[in-house]
């Protein structure tokens, strides 16, 4: 065998190996993720007993996975499994002296269009638009808020609203990638808190996530 045909050959062997992770039409990709739920909350008063005492949601980390499904080499669709915890606390007068009031699961599965603009590079940037519907789950009273008021049950009404995303794939190897993901998730909510003492009280919360996200994925 010749120099040359050597030469040809080694050239082959690593162009195999450093073919990217790229997706393409029809292809499933599978994503986990370390993601941070951080909401951009808006709080209405606590009503009608506390006028002008609002609350604060506190933030959650949890993993995600994620399923993307490529309509093209462009366009794909992505939808997201996850759910955290999430503590609701007074911020001030009556209702910021007892703190926490309540707790809550939430599960906010969203499904977004994206478009994939580099398709067959290593780095490949996109951006989604979609829907989510979030359910609120297993909610608690605090310790706190029925040593206050009495046995307290508590309700959150589920959410229907949008979706943005922003992120990036970058090449592992020829099945894995990194990726970094940015959501901002349309969630409001009222809170119905029936106590003991206290009668039955409401609050109007926006919660309005960002999710930011760091994780690997995998072509199926």
């Amino acid at each position: 065998m010749n120099r040359k045909a050597i030469l040809l050959g080694a050239a082959a062997i690593v162009g195999g190996l450093a073919t990217p992770a790229q997706a393409k039409q029809g292809d499933v990709l599978i994503r986990v993720r370390g993601i941070m739920v951080a909401p951009n909350e808006k709080s209405g008063s606590v009503l009608p007993g506390f006028p002008g005492e609002k609350v604060s949601v506190d933030n959650a980390v949890t993993p995600e996975v994620d399923f993307t499904w490529m309509a093209s080499d462009h366009v794909g669709f992505e939808l997201i499994a996850a759910t955290t915890r999430h503590s609701a606390s007074g911020r001030s007068g009556t209702t910021g002296s007892i703190g926490k009031l309540a707790s809550t699961w939430v599960l906010p599965p969203t499904l977004t269009a994206q478009y994939h603009f580099l398709p067959e590079g290593k780095i490949r940037p996109y951006v989604g638009a979609g829907v989510n519907y979030t359910l609120f789950y297993n909610e608690d009273a605090s310790s706190g808020l029925e040593g206050a008021v009495g046995r307290t049950k508590v309700h959150m009404s589920d959410s229907f609203g949008w979706a943005a995303q922003a992120g990036v794939d970058i090449d592992l190897n020829d099945r894995m990638f990194l990726n970094i993901d940015v959501k901002y998730i349309d969630i409001d909510t009222t809170a119905r808190l029936s106590t003991t003492a206290a009668g039955v009280q409401k609050v109007r919360v926006n919660l309005d996530p960002l999710v930011v996200g760091v994780g690997v994925g995998f072509k199926l």
